[in-house]
Order: C-alpha cells, then structure tokens, then sequence
C-alpha cells in the first residue's frame, strides 16, 4: 500500500510464492520469521503455558507468518512438549491457498540439542531446525574459548548431523556477527552452505551496528560468500540502540530475504525487531521505496496478537509504541483534530482497520447496564474477538457487574476484561470472594475465599503490612505454595474514579520449592523461570489478588509437570543402569 487510503482498506496481500527451503522464486519476497514464542519468552517475567504458546501460534498462522520458531526444546521438557503440539497441530493445518506456517526449534550445536529440537518438530508439514554458534572474537575468546578452526569444525558438523537425522531445511546464525571479522564470516558461512545449510541468519546480537553498517555486511556477505546465492540470507536484529527495526529493513535492502522479529518487539535486554513495524513499513514504503518489495503478512490480524502476547507474557505495550500502542492513533492537539475532521491523511499515514483496530462503531453503539450479550459479542468481533459461547457468557457476567458500577463501558473496559476472563491459564485455584479490613486504626486484616482442584471452596485470613499484602498471604495459606514476589504493577484502564484497575505481578518459586523452575537457557547456563499473571477489577485489592492467583496457576502447573517429567527420566535411568549391570 503505497498511499494510504481514507477507508482504512488493507494492503492487498500478494499471492506468495512456493515455499523452497534455500529460494525464493520471486526476488521481491520477504519472509517473515516469527521468535515471539522463544526470543520473545526470554524477557523476564513474559514465561508462557504451553496452552499460550499454542494460542499465540495459531494467532500467528493467522497472520500469515512464514516461520513460526515455537522455542527451545532442550530448555525443559515443557518447552519440548510444546513445540512438539504446535508442530503437530498449527505445523499441519494447510490453507485454502496452501499456506502452513514452517515450525522451527532452535537448538545450540550439541548433537543431543540437536537431536531434540529435531524430535520436536519432525512431524510438521514443513519443519526447520535453527542452529547457532558464536563467531566474534569476544565470544570466541571468553564464552566459547574456541579457536577459528574449531568454530568452524563445530558449526559444519552440527549442520552434517541434523542432514544425518532428515532435516532438510536448516539455518545457521553466526552468534555477534555484527561484531565479527567479516572475513572470519565469509568462510564460516561458506563452509556450513557446504554441509547442507538453507539459511544464514545474520545476527547483530548486542544491537550494536547502524542501518548503513548493517545494510554493507549484509550486501558483502552475499558477495564474498561462496555458495550465497544457493541459500537465504535473513536478519535478527536486537534493539540495545533501538535500531533493531532500521537495521531489519537496511538488511532487507543489502539483500536480505527473511527478517526475524517478534510481536510487540519483546525479547532479551531491549528486545528485537518489532514485527507490526517491519511489516507496516514494508507494506506501506516497500513497493516505492524499497524496489517492490512485499510480504505474505495479513496485517489485519496484528492488532488482536499484540493483545494477545501482551496478555499472556504480561509485557505492558507502552502508550507510545508503533503501530499498537494505545496512542499510535489517538490525537490530542486541537491542530491534529482539526486536520484529521478535514481529512484522516492530515495525520495518519495509515488506517487504524487496517491492523484490525476497529475503534469507531457506526452503528452508535454505546455499552452500558442496559447493553445485552449480542451488543457485547458484536463489539468484540468489532475489536478483533469471535468468542466462544461459554467464554462469551463468562464475559458478559463481568461486564454486567461492571456496568452495574460505571454508567459508559469503554473499548479498553472490554479490552481489560478480555484479559481477565479469556486470556488466563487453565484455573486450578479460583478467588471467589475477598474482603479486606484496613486503614491508620489497625492491624491490615484480608479474608478469601477460594474453590480449589477439588472443587470445594476453602477460606483463611491474614494479617499484613497492607491490604495486597494480608491478601496475598491468605491465599498462601490456601494454595501451600510458596512464592517470591519479583514484581508488582497497578494501571488505570481508564480516566476516573471509576476506572477499573490492571495489575500485573512477577512471581518465582520460593521457601522449599525456590530450586525449582531451572531451565537450560541458550548460553549454556540454567535460569530460573518467573511467572506473571494480570488481574482487573474497580477495586485494586480485588485486582492484585486476581493476578496473583493468575500467576500461581501458570506456575503450579508448569513445577508439577517438570517434577512428573523428571521422576519419569529417572526411572527410565534406572532401569538403563540395572538392565546394562545385569547385562555386564
């Protein structure tokens, strides 16, 4: 879409060409590479259920993303499960068009890393394996404490072994290649394409180069390269600077065909290439500017995955961020106003439909306690919702309650009641009530009441140094349980006394169970994982404890599942142990 166009219509979406693992047949076509689900999850706090990752993926297959990377498999054996389901589901379901997403894992250089990132996604329609070694002299010199020639020996046996287990398409990153000495990338590269590598990833890992740096290693890599011409160059850009955007397009323009990016722009540090900016830019500079080309994006289906991630990853979008921010196409300034009145191409270069954000409703509908439940449904199809009946009726009696209180529902009311009620982990324990005794006059007392597993409703009380706090230990009482709290936030959804309150928390496990939740990440080390969870309500202490308990029930489930899975391997040692003694 090269001008924009006042009925806020989408860019046509190009048929995409045939997916070849180490061509394009249309020069101009960019794929998109999608690592929400891995890069993405590094963030601190932004832990995913496997239920979200699935829902997130098929969020993404919606969009039309061209690789989905579901995770790190070797991570946990959660992380495997899940990258397995979504290979095995979203990996299979073929479009009218003959669309489906690649699944791919990614996996350091080791052949049991290997192996299992292979296992997780072999039974996808169309399954990648992701690769990765470090080539800067830093890396090399303090973190692999390699020299050049034994880089390049692992990297080329890592790509002959996964082409030893069947997989046919396989990328390599060359960790830091911003920092690189471009000749030492030249013949690494050069000799994984030898061993059977489709795509080179090129990796500015510190956000360190700028957009021309960026766009001449890019362009020089597929000059001096031998054998460049037989693969696609791709790009991953982290935001350290906050040029991982720019640096995305400059590779796409030195040559690049496949950028890598995540949702919201979430990921390790400051994050990576925000997808909704690469995209937009794309369809919106990339037929005039940027020689023809396109991508196979769907873009009307952006606004709903940012709600989507933000919510389950609990990374708040700020006000201000592109494309999806809650002020990307709010105007203030009586100047900005009146121009847009005249004409929406005064200020916007871009309609809000066109990523799915229907804000304005021309049927005048205003919600409030009169308001039934097809009034409801039909505003939440309007901001992107199709609901299911039984999650559309659980929403409705939310809303009615809050109707009952606050005399206009606005869209972010709903939004934030979408979040509460819809994107939540499976519910193991369940607030049902809770009332607190507070004030300069005494002790801060809280009462709860909660349904457990078993269905029965159970209740304890609590003093503390606050309301949230006594809240929050009645409920440790109940769950048994025990949690460190890493972080606490309250938001106003609104403007007003009114308003309903957004909380979010950051939990990790504590007391007996604080050596539980250690993953592998992917530097080699173990990390443990923190768990958040959002909660809104009218009353703030209503609202911390919802997130709480939203939180514990991401974080029982996944300690429950890891010690199963561990009593599991070690059994199965065990009876390795015995059955080679008895053998010896």
């Amino acid at each position: 879409m090269a001008k924009h166009k006042e009925n806020g219509a989408a860019p046509a979406v190009r048929p995409r060409p045939e997916y070849i693992p180490n061509r394009i047949d249309d020069p101009n076509y960019v794929r998109i590479f999608d690592t929400t689900l891995r890069d993405g999850e590094q963030s601190p706090g932004a832990t995913l259920t496997s239920k979200e990752k699935i829902e997130i993926a098929k969020q993404l297959s919606k969009l039309g993303v061209d690789i989905i990377e579901a995770g790190f498999p070797i991570a946990s054996p959660d992380d495997f499960e899940a990258v397995r389901a979504i290979a095995q589901e979203i990996g299979n379901t073929v479009a009218d068009d003959g669309y489906v997403p690649v699944i791919c894992g990614l996996s350091r250089t080791k052949e049991q890393d290997l192996e299992r990132a292979w296992d997780a996604v072999k039974f996808a329609k169309r399954p990648r394996v992701h690769t990765f070694l470090a080539t800067s002299e830093i890396h090399m010199k303090h973190k692999l404490r390699m020299t050049k020639d034994q880089v390049i020996e692992t990297a080329v046996g890592a790509v002959r072994h996964l082409r030893s287990l069947g997989c046919q398409d396989i990328e390599f990153s060359p960790e830091d290649a911003g920092r690189s000495d471009p000749l030492f990338l030249y013949e690494v590269l050069g000799e994984v394409i030898k061993a059977g590598a489709t795509t080179l990833n090129i990796p500015d890992t510190t956000g360190w180069c700028l957009p021309h740096e960026f766009q001449d290693l890019i362009s020089k890599i597929k000059k001096n390269t031998p054998g460049a011409e037989n693969v696609i160059i791709s790009t991953h850009c982290q935001n350290d600077l906050g040029l991982a955007t720019a640096n995305s397009l400059a590779g796409a323009l030195g040559g690049a065909r496949q950028l890598e990016c995540t949702i919201n722009g979430i990921g390790e540090r400051a994050g990576n290439a925000s997808l909704e900016e690469v995209v937009m830019a794309i369809a919106l500079r990339g037929q005039t500017q940027m020689g023809g080309l396109y991508t196979g994006i769907r873009p009307v289906h952006i606004s709903v995955a940012s709600k989507m991630v933000s919510d389950y990853s609990g990374m708040i979008v700020q006000p201000h961020k592109a494309i999806v921010g809650a002020n990307a196409f709010a105007h203030e300034s009586g100047i900005h106003q009146d121009g847009m009145l005249k004409s929406r191409d005064t200020y916007e270069i871009m309609a809000p439909e066109t990523i799915g954000l229907a804000r304005a409703d021309e049927a005048g509908i205003v919600l409030g306690k009169h308001s039934g439940r097809n009034a409801l449904s039909t505003r939440l199809k309007q901001l992107g919702f199709d609901l299911p009946t039984e999650q559309l009726n659980d929403l409705f009696k939310r809303f009615k309650s809050l109707a009952d209180r606050k005399k206009h529902i606005t869209d972010e009311d709903v939004l934030a009641l979408v979040n509460d009620e819809v994107h939540q982990p499976p519910s193991i324990w369940v607030l049902q009530d809770l009332q607190v005794v507070c004030g300069s006059m005494g002790v801060p007392t809280a009462t709860v009441i909660m349904r457990g597993p078993d269905g029965i409703n159970r209740t304890a009380s609590s003093i503390g140094t606050g309301p949230v706090d006594a809240a929050y230990k009645a409920i440790d009482q109940l769950v048994r349980v025990q949690a460190a709290l890493v972080d606490y936030s309250v938001n106003n959804v609104t403007e007003g006394i009114e308003a309903l309150a957004t909380t979010r928390v950051v939990i990790r496990p504590a007391g007996k169970m604080a050596g539980e939740g250690y993953v592998t990440d992917t530097k080699g080390g173990m990390t443990q994982r923190s768990f958040s969870g959002s909660g809104a309500d009218e009353d703030i202490v209503v609202s911390s404890a919802r997130a709480y308990v939203s939180a514990m029930n991401k974080m029982i489930p996944y300690i429950t599942a890891t010690a199963q899975a561990n009593s599991i391997h070690n059994t199965a040692e065990a009876r390795r142990k015995g059955t080679a003694e008895i053998a010896a």
